[in-house]
């Protein structure tokens, strides 16, 4: 099996530059208000910047000429500065350029003093996703592992998710202990509320299904949702998913488990969405203290290839549905 880390990079970046002044005063976002009542859609990418999947789809939805019917309908590339950074013979070091634009969604880093290239441009992002009714996080994995949709703690994410009848895999789960992601932000994660938010990780980073998968996502969403035509899918999508997709299994992760040590490593090369049939079969080892699964049919969530102390290893989740 290739190494994903050394795997071929099936994808072309595309060019956002036309993007950049959008119409709403914060670059790369560009807002489409339909005039009829509706909620308010944003489709996110780029929160990595060596995920260049989500950049495709809206790409390819700016050139689709995509519209909304109902509502209104927002565009964002997120974190821009560390997309120009991307370089094919080194793809993994465009993912940040100080920090994790994904692990610094709480008011006590937003409203703090601490500076960083993500923590401004979170900032600058706040209010676009502040008045989002339904977010939609484009992102793509290391591992070769089957696309999978992160739901957040929610019904509501799980009922979202569940709607769109693709991926195959929705895992419930509570984030990182690394910091908050951007759909566990304020009203996204609230017990009650409607506004919701959920993470489609569409497939390796580099292979060429993985941008069909994140378009996809994103039809799905605005077809479900009656702010687009079908005929204009139609016509104007390109390659997309067989029509039937598989039935969905849906996970709950009880743990996550977070490195204590530098020395972090697994029994085997995990990929993710295995499922290990006994409790207590040891799975890996964080120093000298062994990770074992919980409980029989323990499924285990987007293993990381290199694990750091203080980062999520792993999740580990039980089936329920």
């Amino acid at each position: 099996m290739t190494d994903p880390l050394f795997a071929p990079i099936e994808l072309t970046p595309p060019d956002i530059a036309p993007y950049r002044r959008g119409n709403t005063g914060i670059d790369h976002v560009t807002s489409l208000t339909s005039g009829e009542a509706g909620p308010h859609v944003v489709l996110n990418a780029l929160v990595h910047g060596n995920e260049i999947s989500g950049a495709i789809a809206l790409d390819s939805l700016f050139r689709m000429g995509v519209r909304p019917r109902r509502g209104r309908l927002s565009l964002v590339f997120a974190n821009t500065a560390a997309y120009r950074n991307f370089d094919r013979q080194n793809p993994y070091a465009s993912r940040f350029v100080d920090e994790d634009f994904n692990r610094l969604w709480s008011p006590e880093l937003l409203d703090g003093r601490r500076d960083s290239v993500e923590l401004r441009r979170a900032r600058q992002l706040r209010p676009v996703y502040e008045s989002a009714d339904l977010l939609l996080d484009l992102h793509s994995m290391t591992a070769d592992t089957a696309p999978l949709t992160l739901c957040g703690p929610t019904g509501r994410g799980r009922d979202l998710a569940l709607g769109l009848r693709y991926p195959a895999w929705v895992v419930a789960d509570g984030g990182h202990a690394g910091g908050r992601r951007l759909i566990d932000y304020g009203a996204f994660a609230a017990a009650e509320g409607a506004r919701t938010a959920i993470l489609v990780e569409c497939g390796q980073h580099w292979r060429a299904e993985t941008a069909v998968v994140a378009l996809e996502s994103c039809l799905r969403l605005l077809l479900g949702l009656e702010m687009i035509d079908a005929e204009l899918v139609d016509e104007r999508a390109g390659p997309r998913l067989k029509t039937r997709a598989d039935p969905q299994r849906v996970v709950e992760v009880t743990e996550a488990v977070t490195a204590a040590t530098e020395h972090f490593r697994f029994t085997a090369p995990f990929v993710g969405l295995e499922v290990i049939g006994r409790a207590g079969t040891v799975i890996g080892w964080d120093g000298e203290r062994p990770l074992r699964t919980p409980y029989d049919d323990c499924v285990l969530i987007m293993p990381a290839r290199r694990v750091k102390a203080g980062q999520t290893a792993v999740r580990l989740g039980r089936l329920v549905g």
